[in-house]
């Protein structure tokens, strides 16, 4: 990990934008610090303040982020992975979650790294092993499989 991940980073959001079809509120990814694609290895950030709309509802007194928008904000990470792989023009779908476990509760004010460490990738899609981390304690875990499709078909 580089040194100092708040700061530094190699996609930005107005770089995730060119690459994931996401926009606010769905847009779960804040930036990319890391990405090694000989490896199959990413890793990306999201910043979890008390302004996301979901708290108002989710618990207005006892705030935690939903874990299927935990898995959302994990699956646009290895998406970002699947689409720079297959270079071919077309953009990660997501296709199944398995083994997901919720760990831990993502609360405001959390910093919420989201790593990507790729299983499979073909010229059809990939699937991705996931695990969201604050304060390097595990919040979500899980399996990830794309489906690679043409960005006009979305």
């Amino acid at each position: 990990m580089p040194q100092n991940p708040v700061n530094s980073h190699i996609f930005d959001v107005k770089d995730l934008v060119k690459i994931l079809p996401h926009r606010y509120p769905f847009l779960l990814v804040d930036k990319i610090i890391e990405l090694d694609l000989e490896r199959g290895y990413i890793l990306g950030q999201k910043n979890v303040t008390i302004n996301e709309s979901f708290f108002q509802g989710h618990f207005p007194n006892a705030p935690i982020m939903p874990g299927v928008l935990i898995l959302e904000a994990l699956a646009q990470t290895g998406g970002v992975m699947v689409h720079l792989k297959a270079n071919n023009g077309k953009i990660g779908v997501l296709l199944n979650v398995n083994n997901a476990k919720f760990r831990h509760p993502v609360r405001p004010g959390d910093i919420l790294m989201l790593k990507a460490q790729g299983l499979h990738f073909s010229s059809k899609g990939g699937r991705v092993k996931v695990e969201a981390t604050v304060n390097d304690k595990t919040a979500v875990e899980a399996e990830i499989g794309f489906a690679l499709v043409d960005f006009s078909q979305i």
